[in-house]
């Protein structure tokens, strides 16, 4: 028997329906249906440091360093339960000025001044480590300059990540909500990788978070000696350290609403790609368990529409494959909106058949200019 071309390409479809179908039924719907465990005591708190890493950042700390100053943070010991740290990283700007001029309403807050640029190690991987050592307590939170929590109950929420024992803290860093096309596309790509590495995480395969909510045990930062394996990487500081640190064991997801932060996104295509390419270049450097997981997950959506369209032009098996496309479809549909919704993104919804295709061609450039990002400067 004679198998034809396009039965080979049919049964390839099916072959990558199913692969889509288990990524979505095993990985993606624990993040669609997963539930906070309840916390014995909720009243009492670790303490923890925040620390902030600030090039020429003076807008933006006037924007949302208040807010992180202000959090409700319950702990037995004293006051406030935390510290801020902003690292003042060379800025050129009136930075220095501005956090002068908080230090006397804030008890709880200091600032560490660089003067000097660290040779051969690009990005903020030298800033983040001085701030991680001037650390008072053993839990650090790490967030952008440009970032602002949902609410006062930020902190609260990722310390309470750290109960039995966790040593990693993933939350998510959503973008503020803007009209036109743009502004849509960035919220569903920063939904998209935030449905594929919460999700793996919440089944025990962590391998990034972001840099903009995320927290970390200091005592882990320093056994595994920081970014000293990638430090010659300009981006990198939150992924590839969560990569090599995180296991089944020790980190935990919050996606509370209230644990959000809310980034200002960009306005500019060129600026948005050049953001992108610079942090898609981490990705080869990710464990080989994990470039397999992701690989056959990017393989398996690149391929997806354009066997779809071979399969639907067999007749002989057209009602087959629309059977297939339909349960995939209802599948992916109802994983989305339950994510999207608890990721507060459900306005994305209504074209998420459109984003996946988009999303489909954002990878087709995205992939191949990663490898020819310039290496710059982390601001």
């Amino acid at each position: 028997m004679t198998v034809t071309p396009w039965e080979i390409l049919w049964l390839l479809f099916v072959l990558i329906t199913f692969i889509q179908l288990f990524y979505y039924l095993f990985f993606f719907s624990r993040l669609a249906f997963h539930k906070r465990k309840k916390e014995e005591d909720p009243s009492v708190r670790p303490p923890l440091s925040v620390v902030i890493c600030a090039r020429n950042e003076e807008n933006n700390l006037r924007q949302n360093l208040p807010a992180i100053l202000q959090q409700r943070y319950p702990h037995q010991d004293h006051k406030e339960g935390y510290e801020v740290i902003v690292v003042n990283d060379n800025s050129e700007d009136d930075t220095l000025h501005y956090l002068n001029s908080i230090v006397p309403g804030y008890p709880h807050f200091r600032q560490i001044e660089l003067k000097q640029e660290a040779r051969f190690i690009p990005g903020k991987k030298y800033p983040l480590s001085i701030g991680m050592k001037g650390a008072a307590h053993d839990i650090v939170v790490l967030t952008d300059a440009d970032c602002k929590p949902s609410s006062s109950h930020w902190l609260d929420l990722m310390g309470g990540g750290f109960r039995e024992g966790r040593d990693i803290v993933l939350g998510y860093g959503a973008y503020q909500k803007e009209p036109g096309f743009l502004n849509c596309m960035i919220r569903f790509e920063t939904f998209f990788s935030a449905l594929q590495y919460l999700s793996f995480a919440i089944a025990g395969r962590p391998y990034m978070g972001v840099g903009r909510n995320l927290a970390y045990r200091k005592e882990l930062f320093f056994r595994h000696k920081g970014f000293l394996s990638h430090q010659q990487i300009p981006s990198g500081d939150d992924d590839l350290f969560i990569n090599a640190a995180a296991t089944g064991s020790n980190t935990s997801v919050e996606i509370d609403r209230r644990a959000f932060t809310y980034s200002v996104p960009k306005h500019t295509w060129k600026d948005w790609m050049r953001q992108k390419s610079r942090h898609l270049t981490t990705g080869k450097y990710y464990r080989a368990s994990h470039r397999l997981l992701l690989g056959g997950w990017l393989a398996s959506q690149l391929l997806y529409y354009p066997l779809l369209v071979f399969a639907l032009l067999d007749h002989r098996l057209f009602w087959i494959t629309l059977g297939l496309f339909g349960f995939r479809f209802l599948v992916q549909g109802v994983t989305d909106l339950l994510v999207m919704r608890r990721l507060d993104e459900a306005d994305l919804f209504p074209l998420f058949w459109a984003w996946d295709i988009f999303i489909c061609l954002y990878f087709l450039w995205a992939i191949p200019a990663s490898f020819f990002a310039p290496k710059t400067r982390w601001n």
